[in-house]
This record gives structure tokens, sequence and C-alpha cells, in this order.
């Protein structure tokens, strides 16, 4: 540790720290543009000047300079760092000044402000006039695509959207052109940005030359709700940030949590809220000779109770969605239950996981930020870029650092890092389990992660390719004391937390497969399941929230909430019990999800023990105490990997299908999204370009 003072403090910090860290470290507040904690340092603004005694006699960059190059004083007194000094506020003010020079001052109908970095500093430490009356620059805006809007003319050069996209995206298409006054932030040729995290410039951006397209001139910060939530986009439970006005979500922002998302989040968390407000379902229908007819929930109710109590409790069956909420899938599975069925099913891709097996078997058990303690990784069946885009932004920085050799098994993709790749399928898992190439480089680390995929899952031979990745973790050592490698990376939001409670077919049950093909059952309950075809027959109850595929099919429709409308419990793909929080509510005479099913107990003469969100968590709870257990990860028992290792089967010859494969289309509300499919259609384009 190295000692120095700090506008009269003393303190002690690593010496491997900024100037600005150390200030702050004291209690200084520090101005900055160009510096950002996860970025690369650029020393581009010069806003964080700061005086060092027996330093140079100018300010200085405190950004850019770390505590170990201070000298001591003449007689060995620690360094002194004055951050209120004249020499400071003078130095600052200039700064200031300059920035402003070309700044255009539009700021009553610029969409950062009330947000804006320059607005908030330019007050607490510019001056009230300028020098300058030379004429502004102008700088002509760019097109960077559907997701960015740009204002160039505002940008103040500070490079941060050009650091972000090139060091945590990994997708380098933003940088500068032309020197001095003449400087432009461009994607060179005026093309859109392909990242899937292209979004989080937004955020970035100090001043309002980038700001969020969808979101132009809709709302003033001000004017907003804001409710801590939790994204149901993929299976990692980025921590999330819903404003609303009214009843009419507004926007999505990031919120910070270092075990998950850091500060980032997908494009899709970001943008699917326009998709929230249309192609809903907001009454219940019922078809009436073949077409579906608005009606009352009474009605709605009737034809169920009609159909459910002709038939035999094994001749109903349930199927959980991929953005069903633990609460709901509960109540859902009670609901069978009561009902005398066991045919409930949360895998509606087929994925070959099963909670009799532990739950180590399906959780990413290395925990999202252990990604950044592993030493080798293997890939089998996954596309992390389109599956977790914020885990695959976790790997890409943990190969950053270095001494990370990646393989892939499993489609050829752009993963935004380099990669050995070793081959298709399920044939090159069983080389590595016997031995050779790029298992020696796991078992030669002394953390190896492997990570597997739903392509790798959702097969036929699906347990028989789980078996196998679990053998091969055992045989590298990727299963050992204080270390589990092995790491199941999961699509659907809902998944975990339905494979916790069990919502997998009991003895003698059917699977989703076995239901929804032709004489599976006869009345089948869809929890927002609109993954997956269901052969005619069967009399569908849909309980969602879009006119989607499950609607569709479906001979009675009960419009749910979505989940920006309701309070649920998610469980992400590491084990992590999170809440989401009500930030609005569902349209029409849509209710939630859970309270549906609980009014439906009723009719069908079967009650759910529970009549307040509060008593069925209680139950809940009761049933799965690790689900009490909020934003915490309770580890697996690691014995579960090797009880799986030592199962039977060999997997059947093929080539892993990759999970997803348009990123912005893969639930009903980013169907429903007119910029979600801006995006799909400009993403094709350029995999069509590519091809040729």
């Amino acid at each position: 540790m190295a000692k120095i003072i700090v506008d009269d403090i003393e303190l002690d910090v690593p010496p491997e720290f900024t100037l600005l860290q150390a200030c702050e470290a004291a209690g200084a507040e520090i101005p900055r543009f160009c510096f950002h904690e996860r970025l690369s340092i650029a020393g581009n603004c010069r806003m964080c000047l700061v005086e060092v005694k027996g330093g140079p006699p100018k300010p200085t960059a405190s950004c850019a300079q770390n505590v170990r190059d201070l000298r001591p004083g003449p007689n060995g007194e620690p360094p002194v760092i004055l951050t209120k000094s004249p020499m400071v506020k003078k130095a600052r003010e200039g700064v200031m000044e300059f920035l402003l020079i070309n700044h255009p001052l539009d700021c009553p109908i610029c969409d950062q402000g009330g947000e804006c970095d320059l607005q908030d500093q330019a007050m607490a430490y510019g001056v009230d006039t300028s020098r300058y009356a030379e004429n502004k620059r102008a700088v002509e805006d760019k097109y960077i695509g559907p997701l960015i809007k740009t204002s160039m003319t505002r940008c103040i050069q500070c490079t941060r959207c050009v650091r972000f996209t090139t060091e945590v995206a990994g997708v380098a298409e933003l940088g500068a052109i032309g020197r001095g006054e003449d400087m432009e932030i461009t994607t060179y040729l005026e093309a859109a940005l392909s990242s899937e995290l292209q979004g989080n410039v937004a955020d970035l951006c100090p001043v309002g030359a980038l700001t969020q397209r969808p979101y132009a001139y809709h709302a003033r910060p001000w004017e907003l709700s804001k409710t801590e939530s939790i994204d149901v986009m993929d299976a990692v439970g980025s921590n999330i940030r819903v404003d609303t006005r009214g009843r009419e979500v507004m926007r999505v922002l990031p919120r910070l949590n270092e075990d998950v998302n850091e500060e980032w989040i997908s494009d899709k968390t970001r943008y699917i809220w326009d998709g929230l407000k249309t192609q809903r379902l907001d009454r219940p229908y019922v078809r009436v000779n073949g077409k579906l007819k608005v009606a009352s929930w009474p009605e709605a109710f009737a034809a169920i109770a009609a159909k459910v109590k002709a038939v035999p409790g094994n001749r109903i069956g349930g199927l959980v969605g991929d953005l069903a909420s633990v609460e709901e899938a509960f109540a859902l599975k009670s609901l069978l239950a009561s009902l005398g069925s066991s045919n409930i099913d949360c895998r509606q891709d087929g994925a070959k996981l099963d909670p009799a097996l532990g739950r180590a078997s399906y959780l990413f058990n290395a925990t999202i930020a252990g990604i950044e303690q592993a030493d080798a990784l293997l890939i089998i069946g996954s596309n992390p870029r389109l599956e977790a885009s914020v885990l695959n932004a976790r790997i890409r920085k943990r190969w950053l650092q270095g001494n990370f050799p990646i393989g892939l098994i499993g489609p050829h993709v752009d993963l935004t890092y380099p990669y050995d790749y070793l081959g298709a399928g399920s044939d090159t898992l069983t080389d590595l389990v016997n031995g050779g190439g790029f298992a020696e480089v796991l078992k030669g680390a002394q953390r190896p992660l492997i990570l597997i995929g739903q392509g790798a899952l959702a097969r036929a031979d699906g347990a028989a390719v789980l078996a196998q990745a679990a053998r091969l973790a055992v045989a590298v050592g990727a299963v050992k004391e204080g270390w589990n490698g092995f790491s199941v990376l999961h699509t659907a939001a809902s998944r975990v937390g339905a494979l916790d409670i069990g919502a997998v077919p009991g003895e003698g049950g059917l699977d989703a497969v076995a239901m929804t093909n032709p004489g599976g059952v006869d009345v089948l309950f869809a929890l927002g399941a609109d993954e997956i075809d269901i052969a005619p027959g069967a009399f569908v109850v849909y309980l969602g929230t879009h006119g989607d595929r499950g609607a569709h099919r479906a001979d009675v429709i009960l419009p749910g909430a979505a989940y920006t409308e309701k309070s649920g419990t998610y469980v992400n793909t590491e084990g992590r019990v999170q809440v989401a929080n009500r930030a609005a509510f569902p349209p029409g005479e849509a209710r939630e999800d859970w309270a549906v099913l609980r009014a439906l107990s009723d009719v069908v003469g079967h009650r759910l023990p529970f009549d307040s969100l509060a008593q069925l968590r209680a139950a809940l709870y009761a049933a799965y105490p690790h689900l009490a257990r909020l934003d915490h990860v309770t580890p697996a028992d690691a014995a579960a990997v090797n009880a799986l290792s030592s199962a039977g089967g060999t997997p059947a010859s093929g080539p892993f299908a990759s999970a997803v494969t348009d990123f912005y289309l893969t639930n009903p509300i980013a169907r429903a999204s007119a910029v979600m499919a801006e995006c799909s259609a400009l993403a094709s384009s350029r995999h069509a370009a590519a091809a040729e």
C-alpha cells in the first residue's frame, strides 16, 4: 500500500490505483467525461485535472497517472494531491469552456437533457460566460443503425463508445477519422452496428451525441416512474430498471450487479418495450365453430371446466413457457396435481435435463462471475453471443486478460474472440473424452470450464450428450474441491426455476413432445408456451400475453400479465434467485397468471390453497426453501455431476444445431416488437451479404 495525502486527508491506497481512484477513495469528487471504470484509459477530456504538489507546475490528468508514479516530498513526506486548489478550479473552468466552444447547447430538445454529464458538470465546474464568439462547427449526423440516434455536433470525442464496442462488445465498428477540430466518430462506411450490446453506448455517452432512437422524443426522465426488476429475454437474469409513464413502459435501462450483468444489458433486453404494447391479449376468447370469439371470464372458465371434468386426470397436461415465473409454474403444477395429472413439462425445446439427476446437472455451476476465475474454456453446442450476450461479454473480458484457451464444438460462429474450432458435433466430444488434443489443455488448467448449451441437449440423444460432457468434466478435473466447472447455459428465463420445482413429468407422465404429438393428451394447459407446435386433437387452454403461436392454436385464450406487469421470481442459469417487480399493469381484462390459475381451480372444483401472492410464496418457500434466498446462489452438490458421468449411453453422430438462430425474435414479446423486427431484417441481410 502507498501512503498519500488528498486535500489534507491521509490514506493508504494500492500503488496501482490511478490518482482519480485515490482521490475518490478519500471522498473527493473528480469530474470526468472520457474515464470509465470498465474501459481502457484514454486521457482525452482533461476534465479530471488535479494538482500534485512537488510535481510539474501544471495540472495533472488524474485518470492517466498512477499513485506509484508520484514522488515523495524532499524529506520523504507522502505525496500531496489537491482537488480544490485555485489552479484546479481555473483548469477545470478552462477545459469546460473549451468543451462548450462548439457544443450546440440544444438542451431543451436533447434527449439526454436531465441525464447529461456535460449539463451537470457545466453547472458544477464551469463558468457562466464564454469568451468565444466564433461560429460553432457542425458535424453531419451518422447512421449507425436502428437503435442509436446520432447528433454528432454534440460529440466531445471522449471515445467511450469506440472503446466499448472494441473492448467489451468485441465488434470494432466505431472509430475516429480526421484530426483536431475535424475529428469525427463514425462507422467509416456509415453501416449499422452489428453488436448485440450496442445500446450500451447511449448509456456511456456523457453528452447527447448518442441517444436511444426508439425512445427519442417520447418522455423526459423526470416524468417517469422507475422500478427495479429482472430481465427475462434470456437466462442470464440481467438486473434492469423499467421506466414507466402511467400504464406504459417507456424504456428499459441496466442496473449495476457485478455478479450478473455488471452494468451492461443486451439490445433485446433494452429495446423490447414496444413489443409490450402491440398484439396484446386483453380479454378472454373461446373458439366456437372453428373461430375465436370474445368471451367473459366466467364463459371461458365454464368452457374449460366442461372439458376438464369430462376427461380423466391422466389425459390432462401442462406446458410451462420460457417467460413464466416460478410462482405461476408452481400454481400450474399444483393445479395439475389436484386434477390427478403428472403430465407437466417446462422443456419446450425437448432438452434432456432432469432435476432427478441433481441440481448440479442443469446449473451453470461455475457462476457467471466465476468465468473470470477460469483458465480454460470448452463450449459445447452453444453460441453464447446469441444465447446470452452479456455472459459472452464476460467470457471476452476473461480472454482479454490472457492465458485463456477456448475450444468450440458446434456451429462455426463469430463469438467476438478467437477460439480453437474442434468439430461440429458429438463425435468430437467423444474423442475429447478419450483424451488428447484440447482435452490435454483442459487437464493442464487449474480451473477448466465446460459450457454446455441447449443446442447439444435439445436432441433425441441429449441425455447421452449431457452424460458425455459430465464424463469429460470429471476426466479433466473440472469438478473438484472449491471448483465446479460443469456449467449448463440455458436460453429460457423460466427453465431453471421450473426445474427447481420439478415441473417435469412425474412417474408415468408425458413430456412436452409426447403431449403435443397426435393422441398425446385431451386437455393441454399452455402457460405462455409459444415455441412448440401442438398437434390437432387436444383442447388447448392458452394463458399468455401475446397473439403468438400458442394463441393461434388455442381453443380458449386467457389473457395474462407480461414480466413488467407482475411480481415474479426468476432463477437464472447459475441458480441465482431474483424477483422481478411490477412496473405497470396488464391491459384490459388481463390478470396475473397465478391469479387466473387460482380462479380457474375454483371453477374446476379443485381449489388451490392460496388466495394471495404472499400465501402462494409461503407455500413455495415451504416446499423449496432455497427459493427464499433472494439474490443468492445456492451451490449445488457436485456429486450429481460425478453420478451423471457414470451414466451410460453414447451420443449419436451428427452436428450440434444452434439453439438460437435469430437473436432478435426468440419470444412472443420480441416477435411483437417493430424495433426487433427491423434489427432482425438487418441481421438477415447482413448474413446474406456475407454468404455471397
